[in-house]
């Protein structure tokens, strides 16, 4: 466990928190709408890529200084912000005060337009930002020049190996219960399928069965085209081995790690999900206790589940978080990928 404090006075900012990976859908809301905290309670992750303010336009930067601050195609602007930002759930942090003149906002919160906008309650130097306007995760991203981090207790041991995870815990279902779809889906699927079009190299693919009939349709326009010459198998910790093998494997992401899944053996390019998702689609479920033959017996109550939650609208995959994925991606520089890209990214 850690505690982040200030890099100016020493004073404490966080609760003890332990490490976890980035959420795929970080920076992927629906826009209008008031979400979640970002982070589970007494977690934190880091951010290895520069994020937030100043931003550059594309044509002032150039494709070298792009790539190295990660972006291997054209966006409308690339930050110049800090690298390693910390972010964890607002609940979980301490000694921190609005700076007033830096509380902008769209709509209903704030969004960090200007800049860190906390100050350390103990000596007032500017150490994070908060975010909560309408599209955005709420979240508190601690900058990583003013603070440090600090143990909480004995050092921590290495993350659980594969293993030692149960994936069914982690397990989020595609529909919330107002009928819509997930946002975490929505963002964490399309990030995935910003790998796949990488892995497939151009060649039409064939979705697993689970995949296929949850978002098959929706997903057709940004897959190549053609009767598939590759096919795509759900793999994993707790999976039986594919026979024949798939070309390609949906593998979920380590939670604390975030890295993919490997198999233990064999050469198939593998694209990360996020376990939650990877979970629901490969994890068996509970079914309902209902007798195989004949009915309940006389005076039982009935016990069946409640039948799954259907969304009201088909899936429909988050643009920005497509084209955010391809554009810090190294192969996108290919030039065939790089013509998928400009044709699918839409408008700045």
């Amino acid at each position: 466990m850690d505690v982040f404090v200030c890099a100016g006075c020493g004073a404490e900012l966080t609760a003890p928190l332990a490490r976890v990976a980035l959420p795929d859908h970080a920076y992927f809301g629906g826009w209008e709408q008031l979400h979640p905290p970002l982070m589970e309670p007494g977690t934190y992750a880091v951010d290895p890529l520069p994020t937030g303010p100043p931003w550059r336009v594309w044509d002032e930067v150039g494709e070298d200084l792009a790539a190295r601050q990660g972006i291997h195609a054209p966006v409308y602007s690339v930050s110049f912000g800090s690298r390693g930002r910390v972010v964890i759930a607002p609940g979980d942090s301490r000694g921190m005060a609005f700076i007033p003149e830096k509380c902008d906002g769209y709509c209903m919160g704030v969004d960090g337009r200007a800049g860190p906008n906390l100050a350390c309650t103990a000596c007032g130097s500017a150490v994070a930002t908060r975010l909560d306007d309408c599209g955005l995760w709420q979240a508190v991203w601690l900058e990583p020049d003013a603070v440090r981090r600090a143990p909480a207790g004995p050092p921590a041991g290495p993350p659980p190996g594969w293993d030692d995870l149960e994936p069914a815990a982690y397990a989020v279902a595609p529909v919330e219960l107002d009928g819509s779809w997930s946002r975490r889906w929505e963002a964490s699927v399309t990030v995935a399928l910003a790998h796949l079009v990488v892995a497939c190299e151009g060649r039409p693919v064939a979705l697993p069965g689970p995949l296929a009939d949850l978002i098959g349709d929706a997903v057709a326009g940004y897959l190549p085209a053609g009767p598939p010459t590759l096919t795509l198998g759900l793999a994993g910790p707790g999976r039986p081995p594919l026979r024949p093998g798939p070309d390609v494997l949906l593998v979920p992401r380590h939670p604390f790690t975030g890295e993919p899944w490997r198999p233990p053996d064999g050469t198939a390019p593998v694209v990360p999900l996020d376990i939650a998702v990877w979970a629901y689609l490969a994890v068996p479920g509970e079914t309902s206790p209902i007798p195989a033959t004949g009915g309940l017996p006389e005076g039982v109550l009935r016990d069946d589940y409640p039948l799954p939650l259907r969304p009201r609208r088909s899936f429909l995959p988050h643009g920005r978080a497509f084209a955010h994925t391809l554009a810090r991606l190294p192969a996108v520089r290919e030039p065939w990928l790089r013509a998928y890209y400009d044709s699918h990214r839409g408008p700045y």
